[in-house]
């Protein structure tokens, strides 16, 4: 019989070192109470962060809508807006970082942050395999909270998801092990206060909203340590809120009953790991018209940070469509974020502008080529609607 000694004391050094930095954040995470209240911030300072492709088209013209329904603050210094380079692929890799040490450290001097998308490096790309800029900055800030809403009213749709952000498959993602040549592990991480503190601002969220129903989607029928230890701790916060409806599914069975014409209209508010989030978030932004038109929040206790769902769309610029990249999922992100630092009625007015340029007037359509709008002018058409409201 092989000794298979050597590998599994590397093995184990490695995960050694693994949990010890995981209890370490559990403790940081558990001492952090107190979430950032922008009512009472005498300044609010806005990050815009263009990432890589399209991302800084999509994200300067989205930061030009958010300056333009935001005038009056800019004006009277009451929000500053801090433009931030530095989180190109190339960068990056030249730092061998997931995110710069200066640009992580401009970003913590934000409140909240407008992100373009980011390339993340696979197998068979140019680039070495450095961790994914997102999951980096949902880390390094903590944004627990992914937070991503999906209506089609025509569709009785109207379904809000918050997906865990910093923990689950992704926590350690470029942590795991090639044990031997024939093994390879990689780690899921669920920690007490992780799950609770996800688990509460959906149910805040149901409860202020007046969403009578939160669902928890899990595979903890078969991951049962990790996925068990999730639906049991939401069941519990769950207790304090009685007049919710609390159930339960598995995440494969759910991807079928979004398409249940039925069954659909009766979800309401999600409660799901990070990488069950992942998938099923992408699979519901199809009803409302594709992931380009979905924005994401990503929440934390003292940071923000708002970004489209899609891609960095690396070919668009290869072949010089840059400019008609399609900024309606930034803008839907700009909208949360509007309502994120208390202007709901700036949130409210360019979410309805959005929906007539997007889903009704639709004077302009872009296409990412020359026979539609560009970037620039599918912004002045949204800014035109928005002072016609």
């Amino acid at each position: 019989m092989q000794d298979y000694k050597e590998y599994i004391d590397r093995a184990t050094e490695k995960f050694a070192a693994l949990l010890q930095t995981q209890l370490e954040r559990s403790d940081r995470i558990k001492a952090d109470t107190e979430f950032t209240d922008f009512a009472k911030k005498d300044q609010i300072v806005i990050g815009v962060c263009g990432g890589d492709g399209i991302g800084p088209i999509i994200c300067k013209e989205s930061a030009r809508v958010l300056e333009y329904m935001l005038k009056d603050d800019v004006a009277s210094g009451k929000v500053v807006f801090k433009f931030i380079d530095g989180l190109t692929i190339e960068n990056r890799v030249a730092a061998n970082k997931a995110i710069p040490d200066d640009v992580l450290d401009e970003l913590k001097k934000c409140d909240v942050i407008l992100k373009g998308p980011t390339t993340t490096p696979q197998a068979g790309d140019p680039w070495p395999n450095i961790e994914s800029a997102n999951v980096a900055m949902r880390k390094a800030l903590d944004l627990f909270c992914n937070m991503r809403p999906v209506k089609v009213p025509e569709k009785g749709i109207d379904w809000t998801f918050f997906r865990e952000n910093t923990e689950g498959a992704y926590a350690v993602g470029s942590c795991g092990v090639n044990v031997s040549d024939d093994l390879a592990v990689d780690f899921v991480v669920t920690t007490t206060e992780g799950t609770q503190r996800i688990a509460k601002l959906a149910y805040d969220y149901a409860r202020r909203n007046h969403k009578e129903r939160v669902s928890i989607i899990t595979k903890a029928n078969v991951i049962k340590t990790t996925d068990g230890k999730f639906l049991n701790l939401c069941k519990e916060v769950g207790k304090d809120y009685p007049e919710i409806t609390t159930d339960e599914w598995y995440i494969d069975i759910t991807t079928a009953k979004l398409i249940d014409e039925k069954r659909r209209r009766d979800f309401k508010v999600f409660i799901l790991p990070n990488l069950y989030g992942d998938i099923i978030t992408d699979e519901a932004a199809e009803f409302q018209g594709g992931v380009g038109t979905a924005g994401s929040a990503n929440i934390g206790k003292h940071y923000a940070m708002f970004e489209a769902i899609h891609g960095s769309a690396p070919r668009m610029i290869k072949e010089g469509r840059g400019k008609y990249a399609d900024p309606c999922s930034m803008l839907r992100a700009t909208v949360m974020l509007l309502s994120h630092i208390g202007k709901q009625e700036q949130a409210d007015k360019l979410e309805r502008a959005l929906d007539i340029c997007m889903l009704e007037e639709k004077k302009l359509v872009i296409t990412g080529r020359e026979d539609g709008a560009t970037c620039e002018e599918f912004g002045n058409y949204v800014m035109d609607t928005v002072r016609s409201l």
